[in-house]
Order: C-alpha cells, then sequence, then structure tokens
C-alpha cells in the first residue's frame, strides 16, 4: 500500500537527517487509521512522549530529554528493546519524524496528522535496514506491522475517550 505523505512546509523544523523513511529498506510497512476526536488532542496524546505508557501497553518507559523539537531525543521501551530516537522532523500537528540505531537496525518512522471532515487521518510509515533486518525481512515485516497496528488502535482508543 502506497501513502502519500505530504508535502513539509517552510515551517517545518528539521535536524538536517533524512525525514523520509528510507524507500531502498529491506522494511517498509505503511499503515492508516481515523480517529474521531480533533486534530489538537490527537496530537497532544501522540507527542507527549513520557505518556506513552500510560496508553500504549506495548510501551513501558518513555523519557523525552528536553524540549520537543528537531534534535532532540527521546529514549524509551518497547518488546524488550530499550532504544534511544531523536526527533528528526516536527511540523506542529502535521507531521513529526523520528529515527535511530537499536541492535544493528536503522529506523526512521515518519507520523502524518490530518484533520478532514471532523476526524483526523494519522497515517504512519517506518523504514528498517541493517544486517539483522536483511536476514529476516519476512519475519521483522511482520512484527514491524503488527507494532504499528497495536500503536494506531491504543492512539485512537486514547484520543477517542478524551
Amino acid at each position: 500500500m502506497s501513502i502519500e505523505t505530504g508535502t513539509t512546509t517552510a515551517a517545518a523544523a528539521t535536524t538536517g537527517a533524512p525525514t523520509t523513511v528510507d524507500e531502498h529498506a529491506p522494511v517498509v510497512v505503511r499503515l492508516s487509521t481515523t480517529i474521531d476526536a480533533p486534530l489538537a488532542a490527537v496530537w497532544r496524546v501522540h507527542t507527549d512522549i513520557n505518556a506513552w505508557p500510560d496508553w500504549h501497553p506495548d510501551v513501558t518507559r518513555a523519557a523525552l530529554l528536553g524540549p520537543l523539537a528537531p534534535g532532540a531525543a527521546f529514549r524509551w521501551s518497547t518488546h524488550g528493546l530499550d532504544i534511544t530516537s531523536t526527533v528528526l522532523q516536527i511540523v506542529p500537528g502535521e507531521r513529526i519524524a523520528w529515527g535511530g540505531p537499536v541492535q544493528g537496525i536503522d529506523g526512521i518512522h515518519v507520523w502524518t496528522f490530518e484533520e478532514s471532515d471532523g476526524v483526523v487521518t494519522v497515517r504512519t510509515e517506518e523504514s528498517w535496514s541493517g544486517a539483522p533486518v536483511e536476514a529476516e525481512p519476512e519475519l521483522l515485516g511482520d512484527a514491524l506491522r503488527l507494532s504499528l497496528e497495536t500503536w494506531l488502535d491504543e492512539l485512537k482508543a486514547r484520543a477517542e475517550r478524551r
């Protein structure tokens, strides 16, 4: 499935690192959902990194190290992995991208948000590359897809409860 991620506006702040998924990576997953909640609420839930463990059962720890801005790091734990991600780009209310390595896997994760007719469409796309992914692309692709499906489901549930 191919999903447009939208164009970046002049207001976008970036780190200079790639702000799109690696289309040549062995694993690229794209998913979307619609959420019946105001854009501001969906954005707030998603970007309150410190609160992820409160609503996402797969995230056991999360801490933003400084203000949410390009170059900021956050540490989080999911599926037994301790991850340090770096915010690569942020367009408030529209787009956030982060990435970083973990156990030989280089990930780039992009989220976009668009409000129309009273609902918010959230699109997520993530690429994984590196030796572990090259060795087992199908297994790791399935794991990533399941993880992102859960993330979208939990984000939807949390935002719609507010």
